[in-house]
């Protein structure tokens, strides 16, 4: 497993992929830490978690855009699903190996909250657990979005429909502040990424938010099991 992970972490730095979705996710961050506390003078960084949040809907679905597709299209699947490794250890190893770019670019965060102590008092509780809640957000994109690369051979479609998907997620709300019956509110509701999400940017982390993510997480790497697994006996 470890060798897969090797293999696909440093996939990201021998191609542009690795250092463009970094180098946004910080020229980003930086730009909504100046404007919304340098610029207004204030400690609070709610504004930039929020704007972030957006931005990580665009970034990831490049991040996982090729991890499955890839190997379809060059015909290497199959060697990879008949290697002695099970099936879920390749997609963990392949998971995680974003997960960890992912970790790379939320480390602006804590440089963020190291300058601000240097100017000001921030609450570093609302830091870490934005931080945290970014992790378990992120988890369950990334999560999508493997799944979505399963089922295809090209890479660009992959990155599209994981677009597709992130942007209907985090529209979640607005569709449900428009039905009318109470159930179906009630239902997308609970499915809100961007409400759960808010909880952490404030600082609240609550077991239920922490559940709903994992579940997420753990639902779509078993889709993509499922579909490994079928494809591997076809």
């Amino acid at each position: 497993m470890f060798a897969i992970f090797k293999r696909e972490f440093c996939s990201y730095f021998t191609s542009p992929v690795g250092y463009v979705v970094a180098a946004a996710f910080m020229v980003f961050n930086g730009i909504f830490f100046y404007v919304q506390c340098l610029y207004t003078g204030t400690s609070n960084l709610y504004g930039v978690f929020q704007s972030m949040f957006f931005i990580v809907l665009f970034l990831i679905p490049l991040l996982t855009m090729r991890l499955m597709a890839d190997d379809r299209k060059h015909r290497t699947d199959q060697a990879l699903l008949t290697a002695p490794v099970g099936i879920p250890s390749i997609i963990f190893a392949k998971f995680l190996s974003a997960f960890v770019m992912l970790l790379i670019c939320l480390s602006a965060y804590l440089v963020d909250g190291i300058i601000l102590s240097i100017i000001a008092s921030p609450d570093w509780s609302v830091i870490i657990g934005n931080i945290f809640g970014m992790m378990l957000m992120g988890s369950s994109f990334i999560a999508i979005g493997v799944f979505i690369s399963s089922l295809t051979e090209s890479v660009i479609v992959a990155a599209i429909v994981s677009f597709a998907a992130n942007v209907l997620i985090s529209m979640i709300d607005t569709i449900g502040s428009t039905v009318s019956w109470a159930w179906l509110k009630g239902v997308l509701g609970t499915l809100s990424f961007q409400a759960k999400y808010s909880n952490f940017s404030l600082g609240l982390i609550a077991l239920s938010d922490i559940i709903f993510f994992v579940s997420i997480t753990a639902l779509f790497l078993f889709l993509t099991d499922r579909v490994l697994d079928r494809r591997r006996w076809a």
